[in-house]
């Protein structure tokens, strides 16, 4: 609770700041709208722009791209444990690829799958599968030796050994790997529709975004981004938060 009183005091004074740096005119208001401006742009994005419908398919987009994207960095890490040979490999490919911006694949994103959902999710899956694999198998090979000798002895087969004893040892660094890459991939997700606009299904908060930039609604903006924040917030609390302590802490691995 004082955690939470703490950020509750802190979250007030940056509104109070923000409001008391409009009121004295020092920015323009274009640049630096009111509270109530931005609290306005907000309501009319919900009650006349359809925000509600670009942040439902934004989230539907980021959920198939996660689905993909996590099951891939959990089936080729896993492989990476069981293969000496495949883990040369795919550590190179790791290293190689997390360094690369998902944005700087758009462009042959669009040549592979054409102009629609597919670039936007193979973005998504790029933001997530490699961050989340390096966790991974960080996490993995940070497992004791005296684990993974209790599983050999015990006749454990090797996807029995990564299910029993890999992944509840290294499930820290697992959650840790799909909070970065949520982050990665929420970020990526954004930027694409940024570029990409509208597809034939509909349009996201990205492209929200990109047409009050275009009518220079910058209080419009600042609104989107308020909804973008609170997306994130209620997935770190909502659900990895409950996750982390109903598994790690409930564990003892982390207070």
């Amino acid at each position: 609770m004082k955690k939470c009183r703490v950020q509750i005091i802190f979250i007030v004074a940056v509104i109070a700041l923000w409001e008391i740096v409009y009121r004295t005119g020092v920015f323009p208001e274009l640049m630096f709208p009111s509270i109530g401006s931005i609290m306005k742009s907000l309501w009319t994005g919900f009650a006349e722009d359809e925000l509600a419908g670009m942040v439902g398919y934004s989230l539907s987009l980021i959920l198939r791209g996660l689905s993909i994207g996590i099951l891939l960095a959990f089936v080729l890490s896993s492989l990476s444990i069981i293969s000496k040979t495949f883990h040369k490999i795919y550590n190179l490919l790791v290293s190689v690829f997390d360094l690369v911006p998902g944005v700087a694949l758009i462009p042959l994103a669009i040549l592979w799958f054409g102009i629609g959902e597919g670039p936007i999710i193979f973005i998504v899956i790029h933001s997530i599968i490699w961050p989340m694999s390096r966790s991974i198998i960080d996490g993995f090979q940070s497992v004791p030796k005296i684990y993974i000798e209790s599983g050999k002895n015990l006749g454990l087969s090797k996807f029995e050994m990564v299910k029993d004893i890999y992944l509840p040892a290294s499930f820290s660094n697992v959650l840790s790997g799909m909070k970065i890459g949520w982050a990665r991939a929420w970020r990526g997700l954004i930027s694409a529709e940024m570029i990409f606009g509208t597809t034939s299904a509909g349009a996201g908060i990205g492209w929200f975004i990109f047409m009050k930039r275009t009518n220079v609604d910058i209080a419009g903006v600042f609104a989107a981004l308020i909804v973008i924040i609170l997306i994130g917030i209620i997935v770190e609390y909502g659900f990895f938060r409950v996750i982390e302590k109903n598994t790690i802490k409930k564990w003892g691995i982390r207070q």
